[in-house]
């Protein structure tokens, strides 16, 4: 085996969160990650491509769910599942924080879209009305 060094896998980040969610617990369950998770993760997986873990973890981190176990939880976790460090007070705000501005726009997107269907309805309303108003003469 050469020391030589090789241009980094070129690998999918939702591919790799898969394969991560697949290997480790803490991935699959969601559970609030051990600050520098990353240097354990290429300690297990040296041809990971950082970029692609970046990603990967970038992904997995504001996700819903993720947020949702940061904004209760207090211990975030290693890969192997033991204690490495406390959820503080201040991440868990920034979670909250985070899934509040996320639900919010949300709504605001179905009000606007349920707003614009209505809009689109009353406009074939009309369109149907003038129809038939002209087609009888």
């Amino acid at each position: 085996m050469t020391t030589e060094t090789t241009p980094e896998k070129a690998v999918d980040p939702r591919a790799l969160l898969k394969d991560l969610q697949a290997r480790f617990d803490v991935f699959r369950s969601f559970s609030p990650l051990a600050i520098g998770i990353d240097k354990q993760v290429f300690a297990q997986l040296p041809d990971v491509s950082k970029k692609a873990l970046r990603l990967a973890m970038r992904s997995h981190t504001i996700s819903t769910r993720y947020l949702k176990e940061m904004e209760k939880g207090t211990v975030r976790l290693n890969l192997d599942g033991t204690p490495a460090g406390e959820v503080t007070d201040e991440n868990r705000q920034h979670a909250a924080e985070l899934l509040r501005e996320r639900f919010k726009k949300q709504a605001e997107q179905r009000k606007a879209a349920a707003a614009e269907a209505k809009a689109e309805q009353r406009r074939q309303e009309k369109l149907t009305a003038l129809a038939e108003k002209f087609s009888r003469k």
